[in-house]
Formats: C-alpha cells, structure tokens, sequence
C-alpha cells in the first residue's frame, strides 16, 4: 500500500521498521543545492516521510514550504511534513501556514511549543497565540483531521520540565488532545529510550513512540547540541571519539558504529522505526540504513 494512502499511526504498524529523515531549511541557495544532492541518497532508503523544520517569523516559514514543495517535485512517492511551531504566531498565521502547507503536499505535521526567540530566557505567546504544544494539537484536530500529527518526547527529561513525572503527565495531554505518534529527542543510551517507551506505556500512552538519533560525525558538535537539548553522551562514547583528537573521518566513523548499533538493538526491541536527525547531509544516516537493510535501495 502506498505511504501516502496510510494514517500516520498505521505507517508505524507495517510489520517493518518506518524510517524518516528530518531536514532543516537551508539559508543560501548554495545550500538548498547540497541538501538536495543528499536527498537523493535518502530517497534510495525508502523513507516513510520526510518532514522539515519551521522557523518563527515569515521567511524562515516560506524557506520550509520552498523544501517541501521542492522535495514533493523530486520525489513524489515520498510523504512530507512541516514542523508547526507556537512562536511569535497567531492562530490566524498558523491557520494560514497549514493551507499553504496542505497545498504543497504536506499531510504530517510536527506540533511543537518551541524555544524561546533569542535573547529570551521565557516562552511568551504573542496576542491570539498558543502557549503549549497540546493547545495546537487540538487546534489541528478541530480544524484539520485529515493531518496525522506528531509530538516531540524527552527520554531524558525535558530540559524545563520541573520533574520526569510532570514531563510524562504533559506528554500524555499531547497525546490525548490527537497526535498520533511520538518522536524522541535525540539520546545516546539506548536503556534512556527503553525507559521512557515503558514509563509511557505504565502512563497510558499508546501510540508509537518512535526513537530519533543524531549520528555523531563530530565531537565538538555534538556536545554544543547535547547541552542545548540535555541530552547526554555515553563515557564510553566519548572515549571513542576522543581518541581520534582532530581526525574527522576517524570520529565519523565512531559515529555511525554507535548509531547503527544503537539502531540495530531499537528495531530488535521493537521500536516502530527511527527518525534521523540527519542535519541536510545523508552519508551517515545512509551508511546505517544500508548496513541494517532497514529498506531494499531502489534500483
């Protein structure tokens, strides 16, 4: 059956692990020009959508909707989705964003409260705005049903979040307003994921909770990412990584042996797919699904 013809949650319940790549809208031409050069190395996985990050503002947004219509012109077969944030917004503009979005193609959105605009230290809506990620669920709900709907998960904990329990017991009102499906923040121990997948489970959520990973290709990178999002990254990990000092290739390497062993041990316990944080570049993410056979390439 085709991807497009599923509702989200059933995209995760095929029998086979459902893979996704998450891009981000570059800001130079020169950048949409490599982003799609990388596509098509993703597209011979056989992704089951592909959805692209939202920016606050106007032209960040357009800059999203440019990729999508982009990515649905060069590859048609495969679904496509929006973030949806509640930063500086109005329900009007996010109404109005959803319509463009829906003409494009999209039939996925990802529903999330987001960060604070920079320099800011605390989320404030603007006037006729959404403060949490569960009241733009219910908005996409009432307003939009055909739209699957996915929210982020914390395995370690949202960062602002004052306790796991209450992290837990927000997650849970996201799911009940109408999403379909959860993905992870990025973690690098595999017992945080299974943790949470059981902590949800004893909670009441029962919708796919599907693992994101960040393949590490660089150690100074990775630890900037990880201590904005409160991640952490394994010691042994690390030490792996720091063996290979400035050699790029050599940490690259030590990048994609833990996230393809990080991806090899989910999809055996039963996680219903993987999303890949694949910052606009394929050759990791690629590499891993090769190595694990999550889809035939196509000829």
């Amino acid at each position: 059956m085709e991807l497009h013809a599923l509702g989200l949650s059933e995209v995760y319940r095929q029998g086979k692990p459902a893979i996704s790549f998450e891009l981000f809208p570059p800001k130079t031409d020169g950048g949409m020009e490599s982003l799609f050069e990388h596509l098509k190395e993703l597209a011979r996985c056989k992704p089951a959508f592909i959805p692209c990050t939202y920016g606050a503002g106007g032209s960040p947004r357009e800059r999203t909707l440019e990729v999508l219509r982009s990515v649905r012109a060069s590859h048609p077969h495969i679904p496509i989705g929006s973030h949806l944030t509640c930063v500086g917004s109005t329900r009007d503009d996010w109404r109005g964003y959803i319509r463009r979005a829906i003409a494009a193609g999209v039939d996925r959105i990802v529903a999330l409260r987001g960060d604070p605009p920079q320099g800011e230290t605390a989320f404030q809506p603007v006037e006729d705005g959404l403060s949490h990620a569960e009241e733009l669920v219910r908005l996409l709900r009432a307003s939009y049903p055909e739209l699957g709907v996915i929210v982020a998960g914390y395995p370690e904990t949202h960062p602002a979040a004052p306790s796991l329990a209450k992290d837990l017991e927000y997650l849970k009102r996201k799911v009940d307003a109408g999403a379909d499906a959860v993905v992870t923040q990025l973690f690098y121990d595999n017992g945080d994921y299974f943790r949470f997948r059981d902590r949800c489970a004893d909670a009441g959520i029962t919708v796919p909770i599907v693992p994101g990973l960040l393949p590490v290709t660089n150690l100074a990178q990775i630890k900037r990412i990880t201590g904005m999002c409160g991640a952490h990254l394994t010691q042994k990990l690390v030490r792996r990584l720091e063996v290979h000092g400035d050699d790029d290739e050599g940490q690259f390497s030590v990048g994609v042996y833990h996230a393809a062993r990080q991806a090899e041990e989910l999809i055996e316990q039963g996680a219903p797919g993987i999303h890949f944080y694949v910052l606009n570049k394929s050759r990791a993410a690629a590499l891993i699904c090769r190595a694990l056979a999550l889809f035939t390439p196509v000829e």
